[in-house]
């Protein structure tokens, strides 16, 4: 081989070398900006996130108490709206509306 030729490999090698350093300083970026591992949790989290449940309504939550209620189970129903602090349904705090529901689904229900 001639010095040209060596000469223009040595050069192909260095322009080879100087992008793979371009390409892993790139990398090293955006891996301590941010960018990069918001877009992966983001990706994880969205795979691994449900969809977040509806809060229930007070319509909701009176048409499963009224169902136990026919069914004959009216005293049962008013411990469970005492046990909540309340008289009637419509003095429940809606917060308690999701364990108000888990106990009313055991009323009635005795194995």
């Amino acid at each position: 081989m001639s010095k040209m030729s060596d000469m223009a490999q040595t050069i192909e090698e260095l322009r080879n070398a100087a992008a793979a350093i371009t390409d892993a300083a790139n990398w090293l970026a955006q891996q301590f900006s941010g960018e990069g591992s918001d877009k992966q949790q983001s990706n994880k989290t969205a795979a691994t996130k449900e969809e977040p449940k509806p809060a229930l309504t007070l319509e909701q939550v009176r048409a499963v108490l009224a169902d136990k209620s026919r069914a004959g189970h009216t005293a049962a129903v008013r411990e469970l709206l005492q046990k909540y602090g309340a008289a009637k349904l419509s003095q429940v705090d809606p917060k308690h509306y999701e364990a108000l529901m888990k106990d009313a689904e055991v009323i009635g229900n005795a194995t």
